[in-house]
């Protein structure tokens, strides 16, 4: 799919292991709870179906006592070791999300790369309103942290 510069935002980088280790990152809830929220947080899985219409249900806390809601969505593609698509417009429950905080599609992408693994987070928004919302809320700042998080993890 084509990149709508108004309405997505982009998150490029090459991680340096194979595919299957950042691919195990997303879809293992141990692994993905090590880094889903940017430190000093933590995040908690209570609901990881990597399959089409499978639920991604996370939470997070600042103190590791206190969890609130962070995502609630399901996945709508899953090729393994490929791509992944979730959506938090609608619930793990298959309802209407009211409201989403930001309502996102988020389109994981992982290719080949002579260094490892070719990573690519397409985060598209119904509108350039929204885009712009998401961006104001800090979208680049926690989502290249999250994607360290991820190179580290998969790396090591």
């Amino acid at each position: 799919m084509e990149i709508d510069r108004d309405r997505d935002l982009v998150i490029e980088r090459v991680i340096r292991a194979p595919r299957g280790r950042v691919w195990d990152a997303w879809t293992d809830p141990t692994l993905l709870a090590a880094w889903w929220v940017p430190p000093p947080a933590v995040a908690r899985i209570d609901v990881l179906d990597p399959r089409p219409g499978g639920a991604i249900i996370t939470r997070m806390s600042d103190d590791g006592d206190t969890f609130l809601a962070h995502t609630d969505g399901i996945f709508l593609v899953v090729e393994p070791v490929r791509r992944l698509v979730f959506t938090n417009a609608i619930t793990a429950s298959w309802h209407p999300a009211t409201p989403a905080p930001v309502p996102m599609t988020a389109e994981i992408i992982l290719g080949e790369h002579p260094e490892g693994t070719d990573y690519r987070a397409v985060v598209r928004h119904a509108d350039a309103a929204a885009r712009a919302r998401h961006e104001e809320l800090g979208f680049f700042e926690g989502w290249r942290a999250v994607t360290e998080a991820l190179a580290a993890l998969a790396e090591a």
